[in-house]
């Protein structure tokens, strides 16, 4: 079968996939950002001596990764309105992708805070450190920086995951691919080309997380410059 390839009618309408790219980034960040702030919180309560902050996170975390991020969106959006809680499309998308980040960010952030060494920390109390010192300097930071890779990892697969808020009528790639394709049908063209934007995007945020990652752990990147210069 002959197909003529027509990706002018696509490119027509590329202000439509730019204005789609961004807000995809704009979820992504936003929920990036709420969602790790929910996962040092959420961590510091799975090893919190009280049991009631344990169960609360651990249930949270459980919710969230045994159901689908398709079933959680729309509990948000279609659900809350039933107990007097409305939100738009964009709204929801954010509050949803916040809601399943955190749980995996408290997950990744909790295996960073287990690994740092007791004898450090008691090597911080024996400084007189505050406990909001001690948390700071000697504990999430040191935690962050052993799970950073991880978290920059999680982020890229929540932007690709972004696209299924797209169900909701949220106006980010892919339901501004899905408007365009319902326009002209030219759907392969289309699709590839909203494909080779994702592909880009997740390049792009990779190269900003490894510069990011010299911007805030100097002594990681310090520690990588002596070893190379040992070889």
């Amino acid at each position: 079968m002959k197909y003529t390839f027509q990706f002018d009618l696509t490119a027509a309408d590329w202000i439509v996939l730019g204005n789609g790219a961004l807000r995809t980034l704009l979820y992504s960040l936003c929920g990036m950002a709420a969602g790790l702030a929910i996962g040092i919180v959420c961590a510091t309560w799975r090893n919190s001596r009280f049991r009631t902050l344990r169960a609360v996170a651990g249930f949270y975390v459980e919710f969230v990764r045994n159901t689908p991020l398709l079933i959680q969106i729309f509990l948000i959006f279609f659900g809350l309105p039933a107990v007097g809680i409305r939100l738009g499309a964009d709204q929801a998308a954010i509050v949803a992708l916040t809601f399943n980040f955190g749980a995996y960010a408290t997950e990744i952030v909790r295996a960073g805070i287990e690994a740092v060494p007791k004898a450090q920390i008691e090597a911080g109390q024996s400084l007189g450190l505050t406990r909001l010192e001690l948390f700071r300097h000697v504990i999430i930071l040191p935690a962050l920086e052993r799970v950073y890779p991880a978290l920059a990892s999680q982020f890229t697969l929540l932007m690709l995951g972004s696209s299924i808020v797209s169900a909701i009528g949220a106006n980010e790639l892919t339901s501004a691919a899905n408007a365009i394709q319902s326009r002209n049908f030219r759907s392969f063209e289309v699709y590839l080309i909203a494909t080779i934007v994702y592909i880009g995007l997740t390049l792009a945020l990779r190269g900003a997380f490894g510069a990011l990652a010299g911007f805030l752990f100097p002594r990681r990147r310090a520690v990588g410059v002596a070893a190379t210069q040992v070889r």
